[in-house]
């Protein structure tokens, strides 16, 4: 029961910070604007491992390679622990568990980025609706539009609607539910 309450605190904890890394390493590829109150949490938040590992990882133009790498090895360090918490025996284990490991840190890694805009388009949707003033409707904008940019290409408005953010959350839902979810599922069951 213990091994439960900590593999939980576990999960939630790397969960949010993998969501944290990735949401940076978005905000910066995309060149959000860092003046507001949400930009300005996720660096805060990230700034403890981002600013070391900067130092001996620097950008490769655009890409900021240590929020990357950070995201990926949360996501392992999740992976190695979920197993061990569930008592898998990691270290006496084969070369192959390694792979399955490093596969499913990745696939998370996917399935975050996917989650990352999914909320944000349906968050942007919302407040279109609601309040399109915000003081995030910037950050949202500059994070969404490389992404709707290739649905709006192909679908048209209807009327003075955008249907692309709707084509967005059901082409992301069926990937997350079609082929991540159980490929992940497939990889984990080698084990």
């Amino acid at each position: 029961m213990l091994n439960n309450a900590i593999l939980f605190l576990l999960q939630a904890v790397l969960s949010i910070l993998t969501f944290a890394f990735l949401l940076r390493f978005y905000l910066q590829l995309t060149k959000a604007p860092f003046q507001n109150q949400l930009a300005q949490l996720i660096v805060t938040v990230t700034n403890f491992a981002v600013k070391p590992l900067r130092r001996v990882l620097p950008s490769i133009g655009k890409i900021d390679l240590s929020t990357l790498v950070l995201a990926y090895l949360t996501q392992l360090v999740l992976s190695i622990c979920s197993l061990w918490l569930k008592g898998f025996p990691i270290l006496i284990a084969g070369h192959t568990v390694w792979v399955v490991i490093f596969g499913v840190a990745l696939i998370g890694i996917v399935s975050i980025s996917l989650s990352i805009f999914l909320y944000a388009v349906l968050i942007q949707a919302i407040l279109s609706w609601v309040n399109p003033h915000t003081p995030i409707a910037p950050v949202l904008n500059s994070l969404t539009y490389p992404v709707l940019r290739i649905f709006r290409k192909y679908i048209p408005p209807a009327g003075s609607f955008d249907l692309s953010p709707l084509a967005f959350i059901i082409t992301a839902q069926l990937l997350l539910t079609t082929i991540l979810i159980p490929l992940e599922n497939n990889l984990l069951s080698t084990l």
